[in-house]
Formats: structure tokens, sequence, C-alpha cells
């Protein structure tokens, strides 16, 4: 037997493992690196989070990827010599963090990469009749596994397309997981580059369940301040919206859009939810001369309404629901009170509560995605998203 099938198949009997999950987002704030220790695999699985950290990405990476980001015509050298490049980049951060953390590469079983998203086009927004869904995430799972020498799982998102999925999102696997609570009607809400909910319904039905994409978390907000504030890629605590007022025309004209009455599932990203996307609803609400204070008052709005929207969409009126909040959205204060106030019912909690470190859980939701891959796979996720094991293998021999 291959020695590399031979590690793999001694992993999946192993009774526990230590798997590395990765995320990095379209905001390009850095690399999320999560230790996980999994034992059991699908419903009955115990994860605790180990180590966590951040690696901040360096500004010329950060405009070095934004050259091919989101974009329909690029530098096909460019990406290229990127997909190898991430790869090793990422490896390096994990070989740092690992012997920070006081171990050694060989007590980690698998990495679970998610990799960097440069394109997504699901045919909603796309629209061209002999394509199907498409995604691209670059950061190559072979260079990552020879760097690091530990067996990688990449490129998750193309088996949930090969299965009749968009691609996204993939939160309802380690939704439904790590967070279904009998009883308990619960709502997970990520508010990263977009907003996305997992609604986890008490009777522990999978086909109850839907995870969808919301529309835009930070990405607009995030794009109109790296564009009007040098030196700045966010605003930090939203003092500059906080000193805006909404624009109620722009923000009519940025709703009226025909993703947001498209039914549930379904899926976007920057390509839609861009500073296009906000420059054309100027011009269609007529107007001209804004503050950069009132446009991020509005694009904060916007964001918000569009999250109580899909929350009241997922619910029954008055029904009883735990709202738990994750991802990079949830440190914008003007944001959460834009929520809370449209939801003055309902208490909105971080992921903190339950259990799992907010900031960390996409990168733990690929750890998850990883250990079923490696030794589950026999969980049905309901009606609403295939029931698939993802993720490419990668040796390091």
């Amino acid at each position: 037997m291959n020695p590399n099938i031979a590690s793999l198949y001694q992993i999946a009997n192993k009774p526990e493992r230590l798997i590395i999950g990765l995320m990095s987002g379209t905001s390009l704030d850095g690399l999320d690196i999560a230790l996980c220790k999994c034992i059991g695999s699908g419903l009955n699985i115990q994860l605790s989070i180990l180590a966590f950290e951040t690696l901040p990405y360096a500004n010329d990476f950060k405009a070095d990827v934004k050259t091919i980001f989101s974009k329909k015509t690029i530098d096909l050298e460019k990406l290229c010599l990127l997909n190898a490049y991430i790869g090793v980049l990422h490896a390096q951060m994990i070989n740092s963090c690992i012997a920070k953390w006081g171990y050694e590469n060989s007590q980690i079983d698998a990495i679970a990469s998610h990799g960097q998203t440069i394109y997504h086009a699901p045919k909603s927004l796309h629209g061209l009749a002999n394509y199907g869904n498409g995604t691209l995430q670059i950061g190559d799972g072979d260079h990552l596994a020879v760097t690091t020498g530990i067996i990688t799982l990449s490129d998750f998102r193309q088996k949930h397309i090969a299965a009749g999925g968009e691609g996204a999102p993939l939160a309802l696997y380690g939704d439904y997981l790590l967070f279904s609570k009998a009883g308990e009607d619960r709502i997970m809400l990520n508010i990263g580059g977009i907003s996305n909910a997992t609604f986890l319904p008490g009777n522990l039905n999978p086909d109850n369940i839907v995870s969808t994409d919301i529309g835009p978390g930070n990405t607009m907000m995030d794009a109109y301040i790296q564009a009007h504030f040098e030196g700045n890629y966010f605003d930090a605590d939203a003092i500059i919206a906080k000193l805006g007022s909404v624009n109620k025309p722009l923000l009519q004209a940025l709703e009226n859009h025909p993703f947001f009455t498209t039914s549930f599932p379904k899926t976007t990203g920057p390509e839609l939810f861009n500073l296009h996307f906000l420059y054309a609803a100027m011009q269609r609400a007529k107007i001209t001369n804004l503050s950069h204070e009132d446009i991020m008052a509005t694009l904060n709005c916007f964001t918000a309404n569009a999250i109580v929207a899909a929350i009241q969409q997922l619910t029954a009126p008055d029904q009883p629901i735990s709202i738990f909040v994750s991802g990079g959205g949830m440190h914008n204060p003007l944001l959460l009170q834009n929520i809370q106030t449209q939801l003055p019912q309902i208490t909105i909690r971080t992921t903190e509560a339950i259990g799992i470190n907010p900031d960390a859980k996409e990168a733990v939701l690929f750890a998850l995605l990883a250990n079923e891959s490696l030794c589950g796979g026999n969980t049905f996720y309901g009606k609403n998203t295939p029931s698939v094991s993802m993720g490419k293998i990668s040796f390091p021999r």
C-alpha cells in the first residue's frame, strides 16, 4: 500500500484527530488558523479549539490579490503565480503557529484549507445559458502539504457545486453538527464580507434546515472605506458611519434589486455587491453629492436591513428564536445596533455563548468538514443541500 494511503487510513481510524482549519475571507484581513481536536464524527462530533490565531496579511500582498479578485478580466499569469504563492505563504504561517503553540508538525493529522476566493459565479449571477454554477479559490493544496509535511484537504466548494449546490454557503454543515439543539430554534448568523444565515430547527429535522447567503456584510462598506480613506481597510468601530445619516432614497435604490426577492437558499458575492452596485443605485436615486459619512451610514443600514429581512423570512411572527452571530461584522457596533433595534424581542449573542470563539468559527467549519471527509460521510443534511464529503486530498510525499 502506498504509505500516503496507509497514513490516511490510520488517521481515519484514530479515536481523535488534530486538524488545523484555515479561513481567508474576501475582506483579506488575514489568515484565520484554528487547531481543533475532533473526537468522533457526524452528530456525535466532539470538537474543541486548542489554539487559534489570525495572522494579518501585509498590505502589498492584499494589493497583489486585489488585482485578480472579483474581476472578469485579469492577468492570467498573476493568477497562476498567486495560486502557488498563497499555498506556500499559508503553509509558512501554519508552520509558525504550530511551533508557537508548542506542537510538532508530525502531531497534526490534517490541514483543512478554504483557500482564497478569487471569483464566485453562481448561475443566478452570471446568467450564461450554457454554463452552470462556478467558484474559484486559490492557494494550492499540494504546496500546503509539501511545505508543512501534513496531509491537506482543500478546494471544498467544488464538490458542493458538482453535487448540485452553488458552492456557498457551506455553513450549514458545521452549524447543523455543532450547534443544533433539541427544543430550541436557532439562527446562526455570520457577517463576513457577505452575510449568511442558517436556520436550525429545534425539532432536529434536517429537512427544515435553511442555510443561505443574505446579501452584503462588510464588503461594500470596506470597499468604500478603502476607496476614499487612504490607509484604512474598514470603518473601525463604525466611527465614520456614526457621523452620518441614512439617505432614504439611496437606501431604497440599493434595496430595489431582484436578489432580495429571490427565494432561499441562494448565494452571492462581491461580484454583485460592490462599488459599481452602489454607484448605480446613486445614479438611479439621482444622488450626485452625498458625504462619505452619509454614504457609510446608508450602507450600514442597507446591510442591517437585509439581515433583518432574512431573519423575518426564516422565522414566523412571534416565533421564539435564538440568534448567535459570528464574523467580522459582529465587531461593528452600529451594524449590530441597527439589527437589534428592528428585532427588540430577540437577544443576539455571539457563538461564544455556545462554546465557539466567533472569530474562529469559519476556520473551525473547515476543520470539521475535513474530519467528516476523513472518518464521517454518513450524515444526511436535509433536502436543501447535497449530503456529500468535500475537500480534495493532497499528500506531503
